[in-house]
């Protein structure tokens, strides 16, 4: 070999090695940059007080503010490059749509700046399910969302708010979170906004996915995904919220044996577009409460039929067809508001719900 066949050989072995080497931003060894991770806090128990260390129910929702909160979880900065807002600060019970556009609206243009990696947001556990399922469906970015919050109070013994926080900033710090939809992430858990439901009152280990499953876990600082779900989400949306700044009334009214006409009635007077009715069983109800959604369809009020049931699907049926009503697949009583709400404010047309309802 010649003089210039030796260099032309040792000059691509030098490019082999930088190529191995090379980790694309620094030499190997050298420490990658931290994921940009912006937490949005809005209350709820992870941001909750009581009077004693071993108070776990009687406290108050949404007394710390963000900047205690990163504060409180050890190790945190070592994970992410952290930046906080205070959107809100209450008791996820007394959420609002008005909060719900103000949070997408601002998750939105923090993806769109190109300033953060992933959003964490904290939120109280008793209507986290409705606001994830909600920017699971107007968030227009495939960046990670994330939503955590905590059953005990941050200064109860145990308190479950640091671990929770700490896993949801390692989830929506990580790439394969990316494009997922809004995510979940409690108690060592991944779920899908879509699946996820409160299960228990007042467990640590209430967040459950009862149908799909969880998509994954995040343990010892790594966020594991095994699955994902076939729903539309975000990017693949059809909804968008330029110009909406308010949604049309949708009322659940709850199913029983010896039920009446009465609360479909007062939803009409009320001035509701939509009635999502949690029935029993396989989402069966009261002859006379039929009647009255029937009738409330008849004067152009959308109606979906849930269950009350806690899981499975709720099958189209022959009446379906010839009464104008809507299955809720498998989405909850309350996720079922959340998207007829929205679908609302795009169409009337009973065959373009019920294809709204296949699709998400």
């Amino acid at each position: 070999m010649g003089r210039r066949d030796a260099t032309r050989w040792s000059g691509r072995w030098l490019a082999l090695l930088v190529l191995i080497f090379w980790g694309g931003t620094g030499w190997a060894g050298e420490a990658q940059p931290l994921p940009r991770v912006a937490i949005l806090a809005m209350g709820g128990t992870i941001a909750g007080a009581g009077q004693s260390a071993t108070a776990t129910t009687e406290y108050k929702a949404g007394v710390l503010d963000v900047g205690t909160l990163i504060a409180s979880v050890p190790g945190l900065s070592q994970v992410a490059r952290i930046s906080g807002e205070q959107v809100a600060n209450i008791d996820s019970a007394h959420i609002t749509n008005e909060l719900l556009l103000k949070l997408a609206r601002r998750v939105n243009a923090l993806l769109a700046s190109g300033e953060v990696d992933g959003i964490v947001i904290t939120h109280g556990t008793d209507t986290l399910e409705e606001t994830a399922y909600f920017l699971n469906l107007v968030v227009e970015a495939d960046g990670p969302v994330v939503l955590t919050g905590s059953m005990r109070p941050a200064t109860a013994i145990s308190a479950d708010g640091p671990l929770n926080l700490y896993n949801a900033v390692v989830l929506a710090g990580s790439p394969r979170a990316r494009g997922q939809g809004v995510l979940v992430a409690l108690n060592e858990r991944i779920d899908a906004a879509r699946d996820v439901t409160k299960t228990h009152t007042t467990n640590v280990d209430t967040f459950r996915s009862p149908e799909f499953g969880c998509l994954g876990y995040v343990m010892n600082g790594q966020a594991l995904l095994v699955k994902a779900t076939t729903k539309r989400h975000t990017v693949s949306s059809e909804f968008r919220l330029k110009g909406i700044e308010a949604f049309p009334r949708v009322e659940i009214l709850y199913g029983h044996g010896n039920d009446s006409r009465d609360l479909v009635d007062a939803a009409l007077r009320a001035g509701a577009r939509g009635i999502v009715h949690a029935g029993v069983g396989d989402g069966g109800s009261f002859p006379a409460t039929y009647e009255a959604l029937r009738e409330a369809r008849a004067k152009g009020v959308a109606v979906v039929r849930a269950s009350r049931v806690g899981s499975g699907l709720v099958a189209p049926i022959s009446d379906d067809e010839k009464d104008g009503m809507i299955s809720s697949n498998t989405l909850n009583p309350q996720k079922a508001r959340i998207l007829l709400m929205l679908a609302l404010t795009r169409t009337q047309d009973l065959k373009e719900l019920r294809r709204i309802f296949e699709e998400y």
